[in-house]
């Protein structure tokens, strides 16, 4: 069994065949439709994307490319952030601010009636909920929630609460989890980039398609011996003896607890499985990782 070569090192093919681009979704298809469209033009038989968009909505849409589409789960739980216009129905209330100030906390929602989950009450954490620019009836509100949050039932219930009535204007994703609008390349640099990397020159297509270890930074990692690394491959857990080091993530400074969700990776940084720390790493033997996804 060979190994993935390190993030840096892979060639092109290796690339695109586990990688992620943090794409800028444009007005028009569906997150679906987007996501096929860089899977053809890629060359992939399979991708994933980091959650839902509605065709209006455009913004932050990382795709997950090749083997890489086994970990779109990391995106189940991760925080979104949005920028939407705020459309009242009469003039606003001089308390408006204060008004809006309250959903800043758990919230509940039933999901539309074109979502495909089910219909039931459920709650969701607002986690911060500012006001940029007011004119007139429209405010411009940035959002950071929890993941399955329905914006557009958001600036209603906050249209109910103001007195005036509102429905959501425009609609963007600046960020989902660790991937935010600072690094968004559009479809029209990818097919460029893959123009360019067929003539030679790799540069442009390493800067818009990244290693997929990328999407893993905000989990621990447990380092893992390559001869351990290769019996992951083929369906074993990390037990104690192939285990070189347990490591905080790339951004925290924590060391993972019993049952957090970590991603094994070998000591060249090469993402090797996800799942969850059940044992101790410093035990002689034992069960430490319990598979949850292989990556090789």
């Amino acid at each position: 069994m060979t190994l993935r070569a390190p993030p840096d090192d892979r060639d092109v093919e290796s690339l695109l065949s586990f990688g992620v681009v943090n794409l800028d979704k444009p007005p028009g298809p569906s997150a679906h439709q987007v996501a096929a469209w860089v899977r053809d033009a890629a060359g992939q038989d399979r991708v994933a994307h980091g959650g839902t968009l509605d065709p209006k909505v455009t913004g932050c849409l990382p795709i997950l490319l090749g083997d890489a589409a086994r970990m779109a789960r990391v995106f189940d739980d991760a925080v979104k952030e949005y920028v939407a216009v705020l459309e009242l129905h009469d003039r606003a209330p001089a308390d408006v601010e204060d008004v809006i100030a309250e959903f800043e906390t758990e919230v509940y929602q039933k999901p539309p009636r074109k979502s495909a989950v089910k219909r039931q009450l459920r709650s969701r954490r607002i986690h911060a909920l500012d006001v940029l620019e007011r004119e007139e009836r429209r405010l411009l509100l940035r959002v950071r929630c929890e993941s399955g949050t329905y914006v557009r039932k958001l600036c209603h219930d906050i249209g109910l609460a103001a007195g005036t009535g509102a429905h959501m204007g425009d609609l963007r994703r600046t960020a989902t989890g660790t991937f935010d609008d600072g690094s968004l390349r559009t479809m029209h640099d990818l097919v460029d980039a893959l123009a360019f990397a067929e003539e030679g020159n790799e540069a442009p297509l390493r800067d818009v398609v990244r290693p997929a270890e990328r999407a893993l930074v905000h989990l621990p990692r447990v380092v893992v011996a390559p001869s351990a690394a290769r019996e992951v491959a083929e369906g074993a857990p990390v037990y104690a003896p192939g285990v070189v080091a347990v490591e905080p993530s790339e951004v925290g400074d924590a060391v993972p607890e019993r049952d957090a969700p970590v991603v094994g990776v070998t000591p060249d940084g090469s993402a090797v499985c996800l799942g969850t720390l059940v044992g101790d790493p410093d035990a002689d033997d034992g069960l430490v990782v319990e598979l949850g996804r292989v990556l090789v």
